[in-house]
């Protein structure tokens, strides 16, 4: 064999070597945007550092691809400096996949505001019917009126639980703002309803005194006077 021949395959080999290769990475980088693709599908929360300020965002790696998170997506609040969040750990989720455009977003605000929702579905669980609570009153509607009870949560007093008479409106009783006191009365499906009427204390019949006056102390003499002079003793 020629020397000539010898380096044509050993040419021939080190380019199917390569071909191999990318074919290989090929196949790996279409399973990693299946991979990406299903998370989206999934709602899947992992984690990712950011290692990357851009304009309008900041940038972090998953499985090697490049991935973008807008600021709007950082978190539940307005984020003025995206710089404050470079090299921290943020727990997010994919909600853009694009292999085609090479386009990976993802957002922190999702998986922040689903933990927050949960937190306050628990919180308003352990709210129990006949508990009394105290707020503010947050809104009036046609129905009956909102109170803010903190942390969020809300309660509803329906027009009939407000007041033991009959009302055309909640705002012949009550105002934005009116420190209110009420009872739970149901908790359902993450929904407060409140009674202000069944904290109303019942009113006492009042018992009537008879119209009786007792005689004066000379009637009394007098009546007994009367009964000894007209009784007859046997002699």
């Amino acid at each position: 064999m020629s020397e000539e021949t010898k380096k044509q395959e050993t040419m021939d080999d080190y380019m199917n070597e390569i071909n191999a290769s990318f074919s290989n990475f090929r196949d790996d980088d279409m399973l990693i945007w299946d991979k990406l693709a299903q998370m989206q599908e999934d709602k899947t929360d992992f984690e990712v550092t950011v290692e990357g300020i851009v304009k309008g965002g900041v940038i972090a790696y998953v499985e090697g691809i490049r991935a973008f998170i807008p600021v709007s997506q950082l978190a539940l609040h307005y984020v003025e400096n995206p710089e404050d969040y470079l090299k921290k750990t943020l727990s997010v989720r994919v909600t853009e996949v694009d292999e085609q455009e090479n386009r990976l977003i993802l957002s922190a605000k999702e998986v922040l505001r689903d933990k927050a929702q949960a937190e306050k579905l628990e919180k308003i669980q352990s709210i129990k019917v006949g508990t009394i609570v105290e707020g503010t009153v947050e809104s009036l509607q046609t129905y009956g009126a909102f109170i803010d009870l903190g942390d969020g949560i809300s309660g509803l007093v329906h027009i009939s639980q407000i007041s033991e008479k009959r009302i055309k409106s909640p705002k012949a009783v009550l105002s934005v703002g009116d420190p209110v006191k009420a009872k739970v009365i149901k908790n359902e499906d993450g929904k407060i309803s409140l009674s202000m009427k069944a904290l109303a204390e019942p009113q006492e019949e009042k018992t009537e005194e008879p119209d009786f006056e007792l005689p004066k102390s000379e009637e009394i003499s007098t009546s007994l006077g009367s009964l000894l002079k007209n009784l007859k003793i046997d002699g």
